[in-house]
């Protein structure tokens, strides 16, 4: 199963494709790297009943469709991103859902140009304790590997075998079971055919920095803004601990959601959308 993109915004940073489904309450979801907008594939039809569920494929190396050159793709260029999407399609009162480096991206926007965001979801993802890239599972070679063209590429091309899949430095500690071959491979195959895309996650992941979630997190801290920190109870990169502290800091409710790792939407969807439908009947 995959989410259909159907639509397709022209944003100043260039073209976004997103799947749109449902009606009701706008919900919009913010992926992280090397991943695109099926890690919401079993999510989505649990929310779009009840929700109008908006699943884009953000520039952060699984895209299909190359940002314009020139783009800024840093973490402030992504979270501008996100509310110019919001501003494109007029969308208002919109709950922000962010998932791993998605949730840190997620925080900037709601920080930096909170008028049309109403709630904000923290879902398994950088807090002001953290790095970032997180160093729990060796992700920092990431952002090391992105200083050259050349590392960046030589970097992925192990992803080539599906030995490699479940190894804690790639996927093995973010999904708790093995996420299906096929959208793997869609994970994937941008990153390791595509030059311009392989530009693009490069620029992203090369400009990654902590200090921007935690100058977030003082714009946040005191906000009337309702969140949640959704998180994963067997989270083995953003750990638990940090999301207890981060939610009393930001006065946010925590729910955790367990026999899961960082992806919840992947391991538990329907305990994922049980704790967003639970908490967005509450939230006001």
């Amino acid at each position: 199963m995959f989410l259909q993109r159907l639509q397709e915004v022209e944003l100043p940073s260039g073209p976004l494709r997103y799947h749109d489904s449902g009606d009701g309450p706008v919900l919009v979801f913010v992926h992280g790297y090397l991943v695109n907008a099926d890690l919401w594939r079993k999510l989505v039809p649990l929310l779009s009943g009840q929700f109008r569920c908006i699943a884009p494929d953000w520039p952060l190396g699984s895209h299909a469709v190359p940002m314009r050159p020139g783009a800024d793709l840093s973490p402030p260029g992504i979270a501008g991103m996100i509310t110019d999407l919001l501003d494109a399609l007029d969308l208002h009162d919109v709950t922000l859902v962010g998932n791993d480096s998605g949730g840190a991206y997620s925080q900037l926007a709601a920080a930096t140009r909170p008028e049309r965001i109403g709630r904000l979801v923290l879902n398994s993802c950088e807090t002001p304790w953290c790095t970032w890239p997180p160093t729990h599972g060796s992700f920092g070679i990431l952002k090391a590997a992105a200083r050259h063209p050349l590392t960046h590429r030589l970097l992925y091309q192990p992803l080539r075998s599906r030995l490699t899949w479940r190894l804690p430095n790639t996927y093995g500690w973010l999904a708790k079971y093995p996420i299906d071959a096929e959208v793997m491979r869609g994970y994937l195959r941008p990153v390791l055919t595509d030059a311009a895309i392989r530009a693009d996650g490069r620029k992203a992941i090369g400009a990654v920095d902590i200090r921007y979630v935690r100058e977030a997190a003082e714009r946040l801290r005191g906000s009337t803004l309702p969140m949640l920190c959704a998180w994963a109870a067997d989270d083995h990169v953003f750990p638990l601990a940090s999301a207890r502290e981060y939610a009393t800091l930001l006065g946010a409710d925590l729910r955790t959601i367990g026999d899961s790792y960082t992806y919840t939407a992947e391991d538990q969807p329907e305990r994922t959308a049980g704790v967003l439908r639970d908490w967005l009947s509450t939230a006001s």
